[in-house]
């Protein structure tokens, strides 16, 4: 697919000027490590990285050895084993037949509108009552395209079930739930573009809880201790860190490995292994503008060390909402803020990376509300597949095989 040149000069000139010099600096900083043979790791979380199509262009930047890592919500998990996104549709819940107080809250059922070679694939591994869902794609209701593998009968009832067979094979190989699924994945997914190219992909452990069935499968695939141990090495690995659209930030970065802003102390204080942020750069992508004005407050008058070393709390102190994730960024001294729409800041930010590396990209997301952005929505709807059960358990058994 052609990158739609149009589409990124009118998400840049949509950027505010501030933000395009974030942007800058940031793509200056990737491009430094990069060409130094540094690793660039991101950090994701879900819904607005899912719908924008950004999970998409990560899978692609992985394939072209722009992104080297990346931890990620067991939400995304989830979608990305059900295909990303697809199309369903909504329906009165209760007016249709089920019980009230077994819906959720709008009242609203959803049905998966896909084709008929998917609902027998289905088939094959789950029973699925045909005439029920049938029953379901007549209801009178709204078609959507929305983050696949969720509400809908029977996407996410498939993934829930398909969530055990993947936590088995995981408990057999000692491997984390994400790694094994992405064995049977599509290539634009990020556990699909991790698998193919050894690339690790991990829910971080604030972000265990989402997914259904799918995030306690995460949870119980490897030891917590394991899991945090790795995601601390993934980003001590890193000389970029792009955070986009994140909550609990701040647990991921601290924790029992952190040195310069975290609880590391301890850790190293008993001989343990642990890596400091200090170097590293961190882009953070979000939409709040406090983020910004608690960085600035920072670097003008250290505002927010002022507050960590009085113990005053930080939101009275500046006046402004304050999240805990702000407080370890604005101290962070590599730490550059991005206030925009990840819609509109990552597609450029990869296209301009990209560009200046020399590297040909062959997929690109766009803001949704763009045409182009809903066209290409509409692509991974088509393109991008459900996990492949039985190229999973292929992929396991050879795995197996090769370590006799």
């Amino acid at each position: 697919m052609n990158i739609n040149q149009e589409a990124i000069a009118t998400m840049y000139k949509g950027l505010k000027a501030k933000t395009r010099y974030r942007m800058n600096q940031a793509v200056k900083m990737i491009v430094e490590a990069k060409e130094r043979g540094g690793k660039v790791v991101a950090v994701v979380g879900s819904g607005p990285n899912l719908h924008e199509g950004v999970t998409t262009l990560i899978a692609e930047l992985m394939h072209k050895g722009l992104i080297d890592g990346v931890s990620t919500s067991s939400a995304v998990i989830n979608h990305e084993m059900a295909g990303t996104l697809e199309k369903v549709k909504r329906f009165d819940g209760e007016a249709f037949g089920f019980e009230p107080e077994k819906l959720p809250c709008d009242g609203q059922f959803e049905v998966s509108m896909f084709s008929k070679a998917r609902l027998e694939e289905y088939q094959r591994e789950i029973y699925i009552d045909t005439g029920l869902y049938r029953r379901m794609r007549r209801a009178r209701g709204n078609t959507i395209i929305k983050v696949a593998g969720n509400m809908a009968y029977p996407t996410g009832l498939r993934t829930e079930r398909l969530a055990r067979d993947v936590l088995a094979l995981s408990k057999r190989c000692g491997l984390p739930f994400e790694q094994v699924a992405g064995y049977g994945a599509d290539p634009y997914t990020m556990i699909g573009a991790g698998a193919l190219n050894n690339i690790p992909v991990l829910v971080t452990v604030p972000q265990l809880i989402g997914g259904g069935e799918v995030g306690l499968a995460v949870g119980d695939s490897i030891p917590l201790s394991e899991r945090s141990q790795r995601i601390a090495e993934l980003l001590g690995s890193a000389d970029v860190i792009i955070e986009s659209a994140l909550a609990f930030s701040q647990e991921i970065h601290d924790g029992p490995f952190e040195l310069f802003t975290g609880h590391g102390i301890w850790s190293d204080w008993e001989g343990g292994w642990t890596y400091s942020l200090r170097d590293k750069k961190i882009i953070r992508i979000d939409l709040d503008p406090n983020l910004e004005k608690a960085w600035t407050k920072e670097r003008e008058s250290g505002m927010v060390s002022d507050a960590v070393d009085k113990g005053l709390p930080k939101t009275k102190s500046m006046r402004i909402p304050f999240r805990m994730e702000m407080s370890g960024f604005a101290r962070i001294p590599g730490s550059v803020p991005i206030v925009g729409d990840i819609g509109e800041v990552w597609p450029v930010m990869a296209t301009r990376v990209a560009e200046t590396l020399g590297v040909k990209l062959n997929q690109m997301c766009y803001k949704q509300s763009l045409p182009a952005g809903e066209k290409f929505r509409e692509w991974i709807v088509r393109r991008v597949k459900p996990v492949d059960r039985e190229r999973m358990f292929a992929a396991v058994r050879e795995l197996a095989s090769g370590s006799r």
